[in-house]
């Protein structure tokens, strides 16, 4: 098989226990996992904050990668898991960022419970309900 350099390669690196925390918030804060952000904080920093190409790396890779094989990937690196086990881990994971999104949008009135339709609805700007 020829080395088109798509292959995947585990990298790691060891920072202060407060970095690591300030890292994670952050992607968290993205909807990215760990890898997903340091990845793309080094690929950010390669560039020099070059922001004026919007052209992709060479080869068409995407620098942020596969956001469920990250995660699949972190998850994996901390214990060997069956599949219902890693189906529970990334559906737990969504489920928090789902209520954290549901919870931002309600925050900024974007989104509201609403009995009367069963569910979330989106607030519209004369909604009187």
């Amino acid at each position: 098989m020829p080395d088109d350099g798509t292959d995947r390669a585990v990298v790691k690196t060891y920072v202060p226990e407060y970095q690591k925390s300030e890292w994670k918030a952050h992607a968290d804060d993205l909807g990215m996992s760990q890898s997903e952000f340091v990845r793309t904080m080094v690929q950010a920093g390669r560039r020099g904050f070059d922001l004026g190409s919007a052209e992709p790396p060479e080869g068409g890779s995407n620098p942020r990668g596969d956001g469920l094989e990250d995660a699949v990937l972190d998850i994996l690196a901390e214990d060997p898991l069956s599949w219902d086990e890693l189906v529970e881990r990334l559906a737990g994971d969504f489920e928090d960022r789902l209520d954290d999104a549901l919870g931002d949008l309600q925050d900024e009135n974007r989104v509201r419970y609403s009995g009367r339709h069963g569910g979330y609805v989106l607030v519209e700007a004369n909604d009187g309900e």
